[in-house]
């Protein structure tokens, strides 16, 4: 599988398809570290070899890796993705918040030429770049880039020296990014992002930096950082030529599904309507002649009608919580309702205001929330996770929704 994939290159697979292979081989076992065999210092002069002849100067190569320390906390971190691990209602609820709605639409106002001339240019529709944007880095808020956010040599450098079952991935992914510091689109220093080295407003990894950057604002380099004009059109480039995004189509829509109504396949909208397929709202889907498939994530909860537009999306990051995530923001933003009726077992989605309130609640018990400004970062949620335990709420989760407030006007 390495060999084939090798020969195809990175830029058939998506985004994060690598990702995530990755984070399952390190899952599973053996400690990196010692699979390297090799001592880092020694692997840095080693692979000097292979920077060279990717076109990297040993003058580049010297300012980049010479002294550097490898991030082996990349080993350690939790390697699953929340996409996976959390209920869909709540990964939603997190991701569609009251703050994301509100700022994303100060957002949409402010860069609405640029928006309007990525549409025109790329075919996707602001509502899907906002919603990527806000979902991957709450809109190139600084916050999270200081406080989220680590140096990405260090931990690729790590990940290629001493991942034992995907290292050919990790060593072209560092020398990827020592091309781009050698071509002077970024330097060490400005160059932080996830575990992974996913960087900036849209969370680019070295090779999509490459091979889908552009230079859109035309200011003489590609970058994912600074000003969203590079960010927002490269992905939206990406979501075009990768995704094949349908210029004019809507993603989809949530529905409502009679029962026996089974997802065969992909029909088009007026055979889903003639099976008794209909919106929430009763308004007639726009594009009858379109095609979509029919996706149920729980029985009892709300069904959606997916487009090809849903799966452009969707190539950005493997994950149909991720992808339904964007998009439903994306319509919030718009103006668009909540999705109804809930999941079950689930709750509304909190206010700003009542988040607010969580953490100010939190941070007077005892459990310090890092400040109140209704957002659920790390510190929200190792403090709800401490108050759960305390008072024996189960599970313990790091949720912050409804039901933890009721709890904690309890305990007041």
């Amino acid at each position: 599988m390495d060999d084939e994939l090798r020969k195809r290159g990175t830029s058939d697979l998506s985004r994060r398809a690598w990702l995530q292979l990755a984070a399952a081989a390190l899952a599973m076992g053996a400690s990196p570290a010692r699979a390297a065999g090799t001592p880092f210092p020694q692997w840095v002069d080693t692979f000097k070899s292979r920077a060279l002849a990717r076109g990297v100067s040993d003058a580049t190569y010297t300012r980049v890796m010479r002294g550097l320390k490898p991030d082996t906390s990349v080993y350690a971190l939790d390697r699953s993705q929340p996409e996976f691990t959390e209920t869909l209602w709540q990964y939603l609820n997190r991701r569609v918040s009251d703050w994301r709605i509100t700022e994303g639409r100060d957002k949409a106002k402010d860069n609405d030429a640029l928006l309007k001339r990525i549409e025109q240019d790329f075919g996707v529709a602001p509502p899907v770049m906002l919603g990527i944007w806000g979902v991957e880095s709450a809109y190139g808020d600084p916050y999270v880039q200081k406080n989220h956010m680590r140096p990405i040599f260090p931990a690729l450098a790590a990940l290629a020296w001493g991942e034992p079952r995907r290292r050919r991935y990790w060593e072209q992914e560092l020398l990827n990014a020592l091309v781009i510091v050698e071509r002077g689109w970024g330097t060490p220093d400005e160059m932080r992002g996830s575990w992974a080295g996913a960087m900036g407003h849209t969370q680019w990894m070295p090779e999509v930096w490459l091979n889908m950057g552009m230079d859109y604002d035309r200011d003489g380099k590609v970058s994912p950082f600074g000003r969203p004009d590079d960010a927002l059109a490269s992905t939206a480039r990406y979501l075009m030529n990768r995704g094949k995004y349908r210029r004019g189509e809507h993603w989809g829509y949530e529905v409502r599904v009679p029962k026996g109504v089974k997802g065969n396949g992909s029909r088009k909208y007026e055979a889903w309507s003639k099976a008794g397929v209909v919106r929430p709202d009763g308004q007639p889907f726009p594009q009858p002649g379109a095609t979509a498939k029919l996706w149920v994530p729980q029985p009892g909860g709300p069904g959606f009608l997916l487009g090809p537009n849903f799966y452009a999306v969707r190539s950005y990051n493997p994950s149909m919580n991720y992808t339904l995530a964007i998009v439903h923001l994306g319509d919030r933003i718009m103006g668009g309702p909540e999705v109804a009726p809930k999941f079950p077992g689930g709750e509304r989605a909190p206010t700003l205001a009542e988040i607010q309130e969580i953490q100010r609640r939190l941070t007077a018990a005892g459990f310090d929330t890092g400040g109140s400004d209704g957002r659920v970062g790390n510190d929200t949620m190792r403090a709800v996770v401490n108050f759960q335990r305390k008072v024996g709420m189960q599970p313990a989760d790091g949720y912050a929704g409804v039901k933890l407030l009721a709890r904690l006007r309890e305990a007041r």
